[in-house]
């Protein structure tokens, strides 16, 4: 993991339909200060303030992940804060002239190589990690979520569907930027074509197409390319998870296991971490992973060691 706060070299653009309102949609992502996280700015309300990146400001999770600050919400956040996530990248003002961030083709990749092509600055401010100490677990309906301490951020996703394309899936990576560009950030979305026949009818997944999610049918991936891996569907649903888990604000040294999981269950496990303050604490990150696992607890029972540096 790298011990400093990063942000953009410069400023990077990107345009696109949403995947659920069909609207287009230009975003900016701006390089920030150090502290600053992530934020998403209207730019089509005027006066309206950023709003954070974070799980406490989540205000809907059905179709995906969405924040919102005094009525102006943000949509589909997911995949860039993936790729941010992905690239070690702390800092970034994100402006928008819509409510729902562009779909692209579906995955995170798009954005992944704007952010790449940008480039990244190291800052002068320190980086700092929730460090693990016990494991955290919710379980409901055939659906869990938990986090076991480790010398690194891992993520072990599973999936499992009654369908013979699809079946049960596992995918497990150690977070990291070669990781999450090779493996990870170009795995689309996906639905099956009954389900999103109906969600349009409805007046819902109004952009979806071909071109930007993976559609199942009776016979099969409708998408006359087939799948970028085999195990695409789950190496998509471990990249929501990216995204999900950005929104703590900072990275994580720990292992991540989810189940049958998705936006909702995401969402409420990350609610029971931050109820779980003996089980973590956080700390700025060693240049050496390995010594890091090995500190000793210091100060647990701190208010000032719950809480994020920008946010005292």
């Amino acid at each position: 993991m790298h011990i400093h706060q990063k942000t953009l070299a410069r400023t990077v653009h990107f345009s696109g339909l949403g995947v659920h309102s069909g609207r287009m949609v230009n975003v900016a992502v701006h390089p920030a200060p150090a502290n600053h996280g992530i934020k998403f700015l209207r730019k089509d309300i005027a006066d309206a303030t950023p709003i954070p990146a974070r799980f406490n400001v989540v205000v809907d999770t059905s179709l995906a992940t969405v924040i919102g600050y005094d009525g102006v919400i943000v949509s589909t956040i997911e995949h860039l804060m993936a790729s941010l996530a992905g690239l070690a990248i702390d800092n970034a003002l994100v402006e928008l002239d819509n409510y729902e961030l562009p779909i692209m083709d579906g995955s995170a990749g798009p954005f992944t190589r704007g952010l790449l092509a940008a480039g990244t600055i190291t800052q002068d401010k320190p980086r700092f990690a929730f460090l693990i100490r016990r494991p955290i677990h919710i379980e409901q309906n055939g659906k869990s979520v938990a986090v076991y301490p480790d010398r690194c951020y891992r993520i072990t996703c599973t999936i499992r569907y009654d369908h013979p394309l699809i079946g049960e899936q596992t995918c497990s990576i150690e977070m990291n930027q070669r990781t999450f560009v090779d493996e990870i950030c170009n795995a689309r979305t996906f639905g099956f074509f009954h389900e999103v026949e109906a969600m349009q009818q409805l007046g819902l997944a109004r952009g979806g197409s071909l071109e930007n999610a993976v559609v199942i049918g009776t016979d099969g991936v409708m998408n006359p390319d087939g799948l970028r891996y085999t195990d695409e569907f789950v190496r998509h649903k471990l990249l929501d998870c990216i995204g999900d888990f950005s929104l703590m604000g900072i990275p994580i040294i720990g292992h991540v296991v989810t189940h049958c999981s998705g936006h909702a269950f995401n969402q409420s496990f990350l609610q029971k971490l931050f109820e779980e303050k003996s089980a973590w604490e956080i700390i700025p990150i060693s240049a050496d992973d390995h010594e890091v696992s090995r500190r000793e607890p210091s100060r647990i029972g701190e208010p000032k060691e719950r809480t994020a540096p920008w946010q005292s």
